[in-house]
């Protein structure tokens, strides 16, 4: 199949939203998505951008029976490691039903770690869910190892209003 990763633009971002929500039901929490394509366009493209976006697309003769060209997406950022240095953290990576098995989300994955590479990260780091055995073996071919078992590390999250109590509670200055 042919298709091409390219960066995701600001013109994107309708897709990008579309294939977040498509991904949030496979995961099973579609409740969660609170933001839109309005969100991704002032997050991602602006002055100081929090992530970035590859997608990947098909001609339009390959395009979906919805009518899409753009099948795939990979969304990512840069964070840093005390210990390593430069590291980029892959938040999603997703290809349409129709369009997986074809290396497009291969191709995605292999851009990412290209792109991090460039700017001299040390590692591509991602989380996925228990349950998600294709995912999981899917990175583990590719080479990724799973830091639960082997390292023990716990993925912890603060937010709404424990997020805001934490907040409420740093020091004034």
């Amino acid at each position: 199949m042919d298709f091409r990763v390219r960066a995701a633009t600001k013109e994107d971002c309708k897709d990008i939203s579309r294939m977040i929500m498509e991904l949030a039901v496979y995961e099973k929490m579609p409740d969660q998505v609170e933001i839109s394509h309005k969100e991704l366009e002032r997050d991602g493209f602006c002055q100081n951008p929090f992530f970035e976006c590859l997608v990947a697309e098909v001609p339009e003769e390959q395009k979906s029976k919805e009518g899409f060209t753009v099948v795939g997406y990979a969304l990512y950022f840069y964070t840093y490691s005390t210990w390593r240095g430069r590291a980029v953290y892959l938040e999603d990576l997703y290809v349409m039903p129709a369009f997986r098995g074809k290396g497009i989300g291969k191709g995605l994955l292999c851009k990412v770690a290209e792109v991090g590479r460039k700017k001299e990260c040390v590692r591509l780091q991602l989380s996925v869910l228990d349950w998600n055995t294709p995912s999981r073996d899917f990175y583990a071919a590719k080479g990724a190892q799973d830091l639960t078992a082997s390292e023990g590390w716990h993925f912890i999250r603060f937010d709404g209003q424990n997020l805001d109590k934490l907040a409420n509670e740093a020091p004034k200055d």
